[in-house]
């Protein structure tokens, strides 16, 4: 029985058993053995009203609980395998910068530990692994790691680059080439960027075989600089033509990486039409990002609203901080409900260092864990406005965790002035203590002063 049920239920009674007492007819004894019976009934739905009340409350409680627990564990899951992503992309990274080094011992050594984890890189683990064998003058480990690779991803992007690969390898004579002699490779390219600045139209053709053929990374990455540098139609139409998808994923990220940083409308548009067609998550992050490097705020601004991949929507936010966009960020905190992607957004606000609007999210929002977000963040913000606010939320919050995350972000700004303030008024001794132990961090005049002040009392 709810507690309106009971109350109600309660004024019934009582209305009927004042009705018998003014009766004239009633006597004394009437009354009692009218009253008891009414007053003990009264009792004892109080008390399982209460009782109901009481469970009613643990239940909402206990799924409160469980909801948590549910959270945590899903995010605990989608931590371990953005550890096992971040720790893949650790791999293929140092081996890229060990191939660009010339180290093609540790290369292999890289790139074969990457195919042995079987993540999303391992066809491309495969051909770079038989790239740098190659170049260290191991032929028949280089075509059977070519082979396994088309054998195990018969419809690989990195397919057209390994048979080039593997024509090179055969028709090799088999002398062992020294890693540290790179030097005709640097000639080349000087050579085609000096024919590049003075008759663009036959350096073009050299410039996509250069990107075709099986030449080291570097080397590509530079043909593609050229091309782009250069501003002609050609070379843009060779850069959208990869970035479209006509080379490997590695080489397409990077030929839209370029049409972010030197196109115009018609690049952009151009990675609007991949965006839209193409579900490689790594692709669709690259344009993302070339997005922000060409200040594209309206095709960010979309993305961020409407893409269903959280983790895309998260990119597009941060790239709309990177290009301050604060209108578009504030319309996204508005309208979103997720609490992670809210949390995201004042994320995005500290990239594009508006104070202001962390400092409304830090005084108005309802949620604690988003009120501490943006307290953190201003903490990070150097500036009048940001310690100002921060003095205000300290001195009205009755929180002592937010009060705490107030310290902390006293503490990132290095505003030891503050701290030593708030030690010497605050009245609870935790928090007092609090800011003394973050001065005993910080290295700072205020800070020694203040040490130095306690320890001769």
């Amino acid at each position: 029985m709810t507690q309106r049920k009971v109350v109600w239920r309660t004024n019934l009674v009582w209305i009927a058993v004042a009705a018998l007492l003014l009766s004239p007819a009633c006597t004394r004894a009437a009354r009692i053995a009218a009253i008891r019976p009414a007053a003990g009934n009264i009792l004892q739905d109080s008390q399982r009203a209460q009782e109901n009340e009481q469970e009613r409350r643990e239940r909402e409680q206990e799924a409160r609980e469980r909801e948590q627990e549910r959270r945590e564990r899903e995010q605990e899951a989608r931590d371990r395998e953005q550890e096992k992503a971040d720790r893949l992309q650790e791999l293929y990274d140092d081996g890229r910068e060990a191939l660009d080094e010339d180290r093609y011992d540790k290369a292999e050594a890289k790139f074969d530990q990457l195919a042995q984890l079987k993540g999303p890189q391992t066809d491309a683990a495969l051909y770079w692994k038989a790239y740098a064998a190659n170049k260290l003058g191991q032929r028949d480990l280089a075509l059977a790691t070519l082979a396994d690779m088309k054998k195990r991803f018969s419809q690989s992007r990195w397919l057209k680059d390994a048979s080039v690969l593997e024509l090179e390898v055969k028709q090799s004579s088999g002398q062992q080439v020294k890693p540290g002699d790179q030097s005709d490779e640097d000639l080349k390219m000087l050579a085609i960027q000096g024919l590049m600045n003075s008759d663009a139209e036959r350096a073009m053709p050299l410039l996509e075989k250069v990107i075709n053929g099986s030449g080291s990374p570097r080397e590509k990455s530079r043909a593609l600089f050229v091309l782009a540098q250069s501003g002609s139609r050609e070379g843009r139409e060779i850069i959208g033509r990869i970035a479209k998808g006509q080379s490997n994923p590695e080489l397409q990220r990077e030929a839209i990486k370029y049409l972010g940083l030197f196109g115009g409308a018609q690049s952009h548009q151009i990675m609007a039409e991949v965006y839209a067609t193409n579900p490689d998550v790594s692709v669709r992050r690259a344009i993302l990002r070339a997005y922000m490097l060409g200040g594209d705020r309206e095709r960010l601004f979309a993305a961020a609203k409407s893409e269903k991949d959280e983790s895309l929507r998260r990119e597009a936010i941060r790239q709309l901080g990177l290009v301050h966009g604060v209108g578009e960020l504030e319309q996204l905190y508005q309208a979103e409900t997720s609490t992670d992607l809210r949390r995201e957004i004042l994320q995005a606000f500290f990239l594009a260092g508006e104070s202001g609007k962390l400092v409304q999210a830090a005084q108005g929002e309802k949620d604690p864990e988003l009120r501490r977000t943006a307290i953190r963040n201003l903490g990070l913000i150097h500036s009048d406005e940001s310690a100002k606010a921060l003095q205000t939320i300290y001195s009205r919050e009755t929180d002592r965790s937010l009060k705490e995350e107030v310290l902390n972000a006293y503490f990132l700004q290095g505003n030891a002035a503050a701290l030593v303030a708030i030690a010497k008024s605050e009245k609870d001794p935790e928090l007092k203590k609090t800011a003394v132990a973050k001065l005993s961090l910080m290295h700072s005049k205020e800070a020694t002063d203040y040490l130095m002040e306690l320890l001769q009392k």
